[in-house]
């Protein structure tokens, strides 16, 4: 399945850039997200439950950030498993600056389901996970766009 768009952040680059490779501070947005690991600057792991039509499923993710331009571009390659599933995901994100002041995050991701979760369907799948991803954008907007403390 491919996934893509972009996203108005009324953030600079700089501080986007900053939030986004972080894995403590994106994966608090990451819908189900229980726990983030840092392995080294570029492997992290993330323990998530997914939910999909009836059902669920705890997914241990590892992740890897295979280019980083900062502050403009990052492709991250990730690898969960679940019993009796799998997800394999390539993302990538280009950032420009906005005329506003703000961030232009153009972003795609490449996922391929296999198992369990597969089997409820490309619709149901398609489904949660773009609602998966407004939620996780509408997150990082809010943390991004709120005032300096």
């Amino acid at each position: 399945m491919h996934f893509e768009g972009t996203v108005q952040i009324n953030a600079p680059r700089d501080r986007v850039w900053a939030f986004v490779i972080d894995p403590n501070q994106v994966g608090q947005c990451g819908p189900g997200v229980e726990s983030i690991e840092l392995i080294d600057d570029t492997h992290f792991k993330a323990m998530a439950k997914v939910g999909v039509g009836f059902i669920s499923a705890r997914f241990v993710v590892n992740l890897e950030f295979v280019n980083l331009d900062a502050p403009n571009a990052a492709t991250i390659k990730a690898h969960g498993q679940a019993p009796g599933s799998a997800v394999d995901a390539d993302a990538r994100m280009d950032l420009s600056d906005a005329d506003d002041g703000g961030t232009t995050m153009d972003w795609s991701a490449d996922v391929n389901i296999a198992g369990t979760i597969a089997s409820v369907g490309a619709r149901l799948i398609e489904g949660t996970a773009n609602k998966m991803i407004g939620q996780t954008f509408d997150c990082m907007k809010q943390k991004l766009e709120a005032p300096a403390a």
